[in-house]
């Protein structure tokens, strides 16, 4: 487990403290929709940081081609249709470009900055040129609106229960996922980014905002800046 990091409940539990049964009962929302509508059909896409194949799932539905990558092997073992890559993101180099890279799961929150870079650079290394790389953002009150409550649809209860400085600018954060048969919670550390840092962050690795996706700006995407990008 990496430091900052746990989880409990039913089932294995991954270095970053997700819990792999939990992901496989989460419901796609509308992501898949926001993706469908920033990229071209058929797309290549590169998804990183796959899981269980949640959203994996949904895209190859919609026609899409998809390469999964994630470090938890128990979480790939679910992913169905879709090459799957056991692998740290920020180690990821596969030789290859494809029309989108998919950075979703506040991925781009990492509490490490270094972390964060590796990531933008991996996303850097692998669009094409004309490509985009689609990034899934924190919303503006997302650990400022604690303790917080939804219940989904499905019938189970999400609660941000904190979200506590612990220096350099990041955050544990401490999540809870009630199901009626079954609990798992979750720390993590967070680094939250205001949108002009979060912009800044791309351009430091070779990135520049095109558009947001989303009205509440959590979904962007982001194209290279110039020939390969500057963090190729």
């Amino acid at each position: 487990m990496r430091e900052g990091y746990a989880g409990t409940g039913p089932g294995a539990i991954t270095p970053d403290g997700c819990a792999v049964e939990f992901y496989s009962r989460l419901p796609v929302g509308d992501e898949p929709d926001v993706i469908e509508a920033a990229v071209p059909a058929g797309a290549r896409v590169l998804e990183l940081g796959s899981g269980v194949g949640r959203m994996t799932h949904a895209l190859l539905e919609r026609g899409f081609r998809v390469t999964a990558v994630d470090e938890s092997a128990e979480m790939l073992e679910r992913v169905r249709g879709a090459r799957s890559i056991c692998s740290p993101i920020e180690d990821l180099d596969l030789g290859k470009k494809f029309d989108v890279v998919l950075l979703a799961s506040f991925l781009v929150h990492a509490g490490d900055a270094e972390v964060r870079r590796g990531l933008l650079r991996t996303c850097v290394r692998h669009v094409a040129e004309d490509g985009s790389v689609l990034i899934q953002r924190e919303g503006e009150d997302y650990h400022t609106n604690v303790p917080r409550e939804r219940v989904d649809p499905s019938g189970f209860t999400v609660r941000i229960v904190s979200s506590e400085p612990v220096g350099d600018g990041v955050h544990s954060v401490h999540a809870e996922y009630a199901f009626p048969d079954a609990v798992w919670t979750h720390t993590f550390r967070a680094r939250p980014l205001t949108e002009a840092q979060f912009e800044e962050a791309l351009e430091e690795t070779g990135l520049r905002v095109d558009r947001y996706l989303t009205e509440d700006r959590t979904w962007v995407r982001a194209v290279p800046d110039g020939p390969g990008g500057r963090g190729a």
